[in-house]
């Protein structure tokens, strides 16, 4: 393997330090997910279900012990739902306000782990146009003694960075849109169940003029 790298060239050391990172990244990103919780949303019907019944407070109570992104959304939808001075703009821009700074706790390090993904190959290619620029150099010197192994020999040493950065850009852009496809997955549920919570207060997003309620990605933030 180290005389792998050493005939790859430098690009391979670079295109190793970026599968460690992205494998970080990746590994990091499920730890915090698994531990959030995220696919976990029992407790979002259980919530609603207390504030019909005007138990507040308890409610709060049973989602500070989760974890979830959505219940920290929840509490403060009930949390400011509830205040009857507040007005539904100001509701929304609370619950907007608290759901982003979840969202890009979640989306944190993903941006990183798609830029490895999407420079990989391309770092990849790097190193084997230079290797077979230096391929056909030696040939060029070797003149009219040219060996036909000097070539072959050059272009596979070439490809060996390509194939590299292919094996790393391949599972993490795997990984980036498994990820992202979470994260998609926790607005979704952090939208619906704030509409839900908020519906009961009376301060549910504005209605178009076909009645429909504006549930689009705008909503509330997020």
């Amino acid at each position: 393997m180290y005389s792998l790298f050493q005939q790859g060239g430098a690009v391979m050391y670079v295109l190793l330090f970026m599968s460690i990172l992205a494998t970080a990244i990746i590994l990091m990103k499920l730890y915090q997910f698994f531990r959030s919780g995220l696919r976990r949303l029992a407790f979002v019907d259980d919530t609603v279900s207390a504030v019909q019944r005007g138990e507040h407070e308890q409610a709060i109570k049973s989602l500070q012990q989760h974890d979830n992104p959505v219940a920290r959304v929840l509490e403060s939808a009930i949390h400011y739902g509830a205040d009857p001075v507040m007005s539904t703009g100001d509701v929304e821009a609370e619950v907007s306000r608290v759901g982003s700074a979840q969202i890009r706790n979640l989306e944190s390090w993903l941006r990183g782990l798609s830029s490895i993904a999407h420079l990989s190959p391309l770092l990849g290619l790097l190193g084997t146009v230079t290797g077979m620029i230096a391929a056909f150099m030696s040939l060029e010197a070797a003149g009219s003694r040219v060996d036909p192994s000097i070539l072959s020999g050059g272009i596979w040493e070439a490809l060996l960075t390509t194939a590299f950065g292919l094996t790393v850009a391949i599972p993490a852009m795997a990984a980036f849109y498994y990820l992202e496809g979470e994260v998609d997955r926790s607005r979704a549920a952090m939208k619906d169940a704030s509409i839900r919570v908020l519906r009961h207060f009376g301060k549910t997003p504005h209605v178009d003029s076909r009645g429909d309620e504006r549930v689009e990605d705008e909503t509330y933030g997020l």
